[in-house]
């Protein structure tokens, strides 16, 4: 295991723990955690890259050098690319090449549980169905269990799109609006994302699965999730900047709703919830004002989706 952060990577091979963000979770007696990604991947064909959206590109670039040839590559990463509104495989193959076998893992996976062993689900997406194997065999154990899927779009457009929808049921919840909002929420949002997905070549039935509904209604839920708590936030008149000062961690959903409105306006894909997330992120409405613009919307049949 390699970080860019020296000084925490020291601390971790010290502690034996990540004492930051995972404190009791004990390494594995076979994670070796070393200063240079020279050393990480010397001798290695399987690589997992754990980074936020906005340091795929240059992480993948990075890894370069080192890679073996017959490398496989996985990410952990969710999310548009800013500005460009590129998926994560669209990304490491711009990077990487077109002939690596690549793969994303993504599903409802928070991870103070995983660490803590307790039971959890996830799904390998890979057009590479012998790397989606191996993947799911290697990481899956008694408490862990891997899904494969040959649908990357899909599962990468699920992941890009919670953290958004996540903000807004998190401000829900903090206005007081109650269960109703909060399910209704979900569900179109589950909607968007769907709509969104099918434009870019998903599959629909993917979104009923881990990495869209399961992984949209753990993020919208759970006070386990950093874009809830950025939504609750909101909701009780905090800035966006206090809001990352208390959460302590990288919110995703922020820039993910400047990337996923983006999309949606290059793609004319009509995408409510998202776009009121956004005005309130970006463009300064309040959070009670995007729901009357939600609400007073014109009526249509449900099946309109």
């Amino acid at each position: 295991m390699w970080g860019r952060d020296t000084a925490q990577i020291r601390a971790m091979a010290g502690d034996r723990e990540n004492r930051r963000y995972l404190p009791g979770a004990e390494f594995p007696y076979n994670l070796d955690v070393v200063e240079t990604l020279e050393a990480a991947l010397d001798g290695y064909r399987d690589v997992l890259i754990a980074v936020p959206s906005h340091a795929l590109r240059e992480t993948a670039t990075a890894i370069v050098p080192f890679l073996a040839d017959d490398a496989r590559v996985c990410w952990a990463t969710k999310g548009f690319e800013l500005h460009t509104g590129k998926l994560p495989h669209q990304v490491v193959r711009e990077v990487l090449g077109e002939d690596r076998p690549l793969a994303v893992l993504s599903g409802p996976t928070f991870a103070k549980e995983v660490g803590a062993g307790l039971p959890t689900a996830l799904t390998i997406a890979s057009a590479n169905t012998e790397f989606a194997g191996d993947l799911a065999v290697a990481l899956s154990g008694k408490n862990f269990r891997a899904y494969t899927s040959d649908d990357v779009v899909g599962v990468e457009v699920g992941g890009a799109i919670k953290n958004v929808l996540a903000i807004g049921a998190g401000m829900s919840d903090g206005l007081g609006f109650g269960a109703n909002t909060r399910i209704a929420m979900i569900t179109r949002g589950l909607v968007e994302m769907t709509r969104l997905g099918a434009a870019l070549g998903a599959r629909r039935e993917t979104f009923m699965g881990l990495a869209g509904m399961g992984d949209l209604v753990l993020t919208c839920t759970d006070n386990l999730s950093r874009n809830r708590r950025m939504g609750l936030a909101l909701a009780n008149g905090k800035t966006i900047a206090e809001a990352e000062d208390e959460i302590q961690q990288v919110v995703e959903g922020v820039l993910a709703a400047e990337a996923v409105h983006e999309v949606a306006e290059s793609t004319g894909i009509e995408m409510p919830i998202c776009h009121q997330v956004y005005r309130i992120l970006y463009e300064g409405a309040s959070p009670r004002e995007a729901v009357s613009a939600l609400m007073s919307r014109e009526l249509k049949p449900e099946s309109n989706s």
